[in-house]
């Protein structure tokens, strides 16, 4: 499967440029069945991760575009193959360069949404870019999950796993878009760009009034899986877009209308607060906790067994995890 990069993006801004962590190089893309991940300078040692509010959130707006080059560089965890505004994409000329890869062109064959965290799988071979869209493509109509991400989440789902399913469109108001929910759409609304979406969830771990949630879609929708959270009444961490639906009187929480409900900055209540060690201006600024971690791909050949691409948590997100009790299975 030549010519295919992997990145592990630690922090989203996807369309505006994301914070990518360090990661180590993996030589022989397609050797292993399942590859684990790790930054440079990682340890599996527990314990504190210092007073910073979100360690590892990296911010592109203070990079040059060398430095941003040099950072996704350094951020190749899987290779194989010849050794206005700024954006990954603005500079996929001069990571190309920078790997050694040429005039060859770098293009996107799957990432995470724009601003959450985790896997970026990037290729400069035509043909393979186009063998792995293909099996993402038959993945998808056969409904096997080939993306897992993780979640933290603001509530606990009513049940430990099951299905998500929903109508969703994109609609723009003063020229920002916003996904919504659509009751028995019909056929029309179909036609008109509404998709039916579907998801898996399982909780992995539970805290007071928190969750570790491992999200699985089975479909490709602007935020997908931020809306079917907050359709279970437990939006995810540090989603200042969609978190505002959901209500809450004398603790009992409720769907507001999505039409009428404008975005805004997340609310904690204050016993989580205290659990993150956080200010509600820090909470302001909370990062989604929103994961790719984990991809799987056909092998090189046909009967070679697939592979597995697991990508670390970012800092921040261990120290949430941590600070809430939630502990990794």
């Amino acid at each position: 499967m030549g010519g295919c990069r992997v990145l592990c993006q630690v922090w989203g801004g996807w369309w505006r440029g994301p914070g990518v962590g360090s990661a180590r190089k993996v030589a022989g893309f397609g050797t292993e069945a399942r590859r684990q991940l790790q930054p440079r300078g990682s340890s599996n040692r527990s314990g504190s991760l210092g007073n910073q509010p979100f360690p590892g959130l990296l911010h592109p707006e203070n990079l040059s575009r060398e430095e941003l080059v040099d950072v996704l560089r350094a951020s190749v965890v899987d290779q194989k193959g010849k050794p206005g505004e700024l954006t990954l994409f603005s500079v996929l000329p001069e990571l190309s360069h920078s790997l050694g890869f040429g005039e060859q062109e770098l293009q996107v064959v799957r990432a995470s949404g724009k601003e959450t965290s985790g896997l970026v799988l990037l290729s400069s071979c035509p043909q393979t870019a186009s063998r792995l869209q293909k099996f993402f493509a038959c993945s998808r109509r056969a409904q096997r999950p080939t993306a897992t991400y993780w979640a933290v989440t603001d509530g606990i789902p009513a049940t430990s796993e099951g299905k998500i399913q929903a109508a969703l469109k994109l609609e723009y108001v003063d020229g920002v878009g916003s996904v919504v929910p659509v009751k028995s759409p019909s056929r029309k609304d179909i036609l008109e760009g509404v998709k039916r979406t579907l998801s898996h969830f399982r909780v992995v771990a539970t805290g007071p009034g928190c969750a570790l949630v491992q999200l699985q879609p089975l479909t490709v929708f602007p935020s997908q899986l931020q809306v079917h959270m907050v359709l279970q009444l437990c939006p995810v961490l540090g989603d200042h877009m969609y978190s505002a639906r959901v209500g809450t009187v004398l603790g009992q929480r409720f769907l507001l209308p999505a039409e009428s409900t404008k975005p805004q900055k997340q609310v904690l209540d204050e016993a989580l607060l205290r659990r993150l060690h956080l200010t509600p201006a820090q909470a302001a600024q909370m990062p989604l906790h929103l994961h790719l971690h984990c991809l799987h791909l056909p092998g090189t050949r046909p009967r070679d067994a697939p592979i597995e691409l697991l990508a670390p948590l970012p800092s921040y997100f261990s120290r949430t995890l941590q600070c809430l009790g939630l502990r990794q299975q």
